[in-house]
């Protein structure tokens, strides 16, 4: 039955491809990017999500035509961030991040930030556009959930042009991406636009839409991935640039270094970069406790162990722990590494696995060129942790905007942990069963003090010390989250009354219109 469904299939695929040559391709060529004439003809998951949204071929060939022509019109393929506004990038009103409870990518428009203007709708329908471009080439074929969110809107938000465009996106342009559309407290006003709305997704579509308040926002999305008006614990807050975490890639050194280095010399780096990092005895009792256990040993010996004593005495323990359902990560938010002059740029992170199985991880970043990760796709045994030696490759410099994203997961009793098991490992988890963790970077000048860099000198100040200045800035963060949220309760009461104002006119304006008529 299987191998039937399978040929059917690939019968239905060849024959779509051969009609639209045949009927659409031929004599008007010049309609199409030939990129995507090219695409249809090699990839067989773009064919059949077409296929799947219509269900027979004269459907799925008017589809074709038609998102062809957009996708020429719109120049898709050469959309990039510098087709796009920059204040439409940093505004913050459609980005992707997090998933839903079916490990869904969640795709955010966040209605308030968009006034109804006819200048700047096509850049908008630019932006969908480049956000879904980007996802669909990098995850072919997986859905998305649109969390359209409608807090603090009014009158002036609502543009039922370019609704339209985001639904025709996933009806036409996008088919099969689709998994459903959360819409999130919705005003009364707007009742009326969304049974339009309902009209262009059709019967098939509509029970995709999902309306939702705070409470049953969490219904489709766990708290970890809401935002905090959504009732959600996220602290993730949107910023440009660069662009949001979907950009993560794998670093250099997977597993090691690169392969023109000897695997001899990477083990011994990543044991001397791990565990000997976190070890609070000082230089000379390492040294003393080496000469002792081995006296005979000789003096070069000795001294290549001082020199890599006295490399990784840079490292201290962060104060600060993430603590995650799987892992405990520290630092906890941004990871610190010293200025162009210290020479001291290597940075440390520190896993500790939570559970009572082996748990799986890797480390992505957005500038995979630049660091170096030893390791940066292992596994860590129940109650242990992994020291992961983070480092600026080929003397380029950190940036405060470079981010590194910790993914991680928990295996099962009888896998196996080597190159190849932990591959097809990371093919087959589900998305719901990755748990994710965000890091910043930071630089410190010479100049400036640097809890990972100092010298022994410079750590008179004690562990509880730095726990309360970590506190202290806790504190100031939150009090400026508070201030943050003051601010938009006072923008969203200043829509609500701009919108019970035009109600007013429109009722003044009827009542007149009844008393003269």
């Amino acid at each position: 039955m299987a191998e039937n469904h399978t040929q059917n299939k690939a019968k239905l695929i060849s024959e779509t491809r051969r009609r639209f040559e045949a009927e659409y391709v031929a004599d008007k060529s010049d309609k199409y990017d030939p990129r995507d004439v090219e695409r249809l003809q090699q990839d067989d998951n773009w064919v059949e999500s077409y296929l799947a949204w219509r269900h027979n071929i004269d459907e799925t060939l008017k589809m074709l035509d038609e998102s062809f022509q957009w996708r020429k019109e719109i120049s898709v393929n050469d959309l990039n961030e510098s087709s796009i506004p920059r204040w439409l990038l940093e505004i913050g009103g459609i980005y992707l991040h997090g998933y839903d409870k079916e490990g869904n990518k969640l795709f955010w428009i966040r209605v308030k930030y968009y006034i109804k203007d006819p200048k700047t709708v096509l850049d908008k329908k630019k932006l969908i556009a480049f956000w879904l471009e980007r996802y669909a080439k990098r995850e072919n074929g997986k859905p998305v959930t649109v969390m359209f969110d409608l807090s603090e809107t009014g009158i002036n938000n609502i543009d039922m042009d370019f609704v339209r465009f985001i639904i025709n996106c996933f009806k036409i342009y996008y088919p099969k991406y689709l998994s459903k559309i959360v819409i999130f407290d919705m005003p009364w006003l707007m009742n009326a636009a969304f049974k339009i709305v309902k009209t262009w997704l059709g019967p098939e579509a509509v029970s995709l839409l999902k309306f939702t308040s705070k409470n049953e926002v969490q219904d489709y999305v766990s708290v970890e991935y809401l935002p905090p008006h959504m009732g959600g614990t996220d602290p993730f807050k949107y910023t440009y640039p660069p662009l949001v975490d979907d950009d993560f890639q794998t670093p250099l050194c997977e597993n090691g270094p690169i392969t023109s280095e000897d695997e001899t010399s990477s083990k011994e780096d990543i044991e001397s970069d791990g565990k000997e990092t976190l070890e609070t005895i000082s230089n000379e009792e390492q040294t003393a406790l080496l000469k002792k256990s081995n006296p005979t040993e000789p003096t070069s010996k000795v001294e290549e162990h001082e020199k890599v004593d006295s490399k990784m005495k840079a490292f201290k323990k962060p104060l600060s722990v993430f603590k995650g359902s799987l892992l405990h990560i520290s630092p906890a938010e941004e990871l610190y590494f010293g200025g162009t002059e210290s020479g001291e740029k290597k940075t440390l992170i520190v896993l500790t696995n939570v559970t009572k199985n082996i748990v799986a991880f890797k480390v992505r970043t957005t500038a995979p060129e630049k660091y170096r990760v030893k390791p940066s796709n292992s596994s860590c045994d129940p109650g242990a942790s992994v020291d992961i030696i983070v480092s600026p490759h080929g003397g380029l410099t950190v940036s405060a905007q470079d981010r590194f994203l910790i993914m991680a997961a928990e295996m099962e009793q009888l896998s196996g942990t080597g190159p190849a098991e932990l591959t097809q490992f990371w093919k087959e988890v589900p998305r719901n069963k990755v748990m994710e963790h965000r890091l910043r970077c930071h630089t410190f000048e010479n100049s400036k003090p640097n809890i990972l860099t100092l010298k022994e000198n410079a750590f008179n100040m004690s562990d509880k010390t730095g726990e309360d200045i970590y506190l202290q800035l806790n504190r100031l963060l939150e009090s400026s989250r508070k201030l943050e949220d003051q601010v938009q309760h006072c923008i969203w009461f200043q829509q609500l009354l701009l919108s019970l104002t035009v109600l007013l006119l429109v009722l003044v304006m009827s009542f007149f219109y009844l008393l003269y008529s």
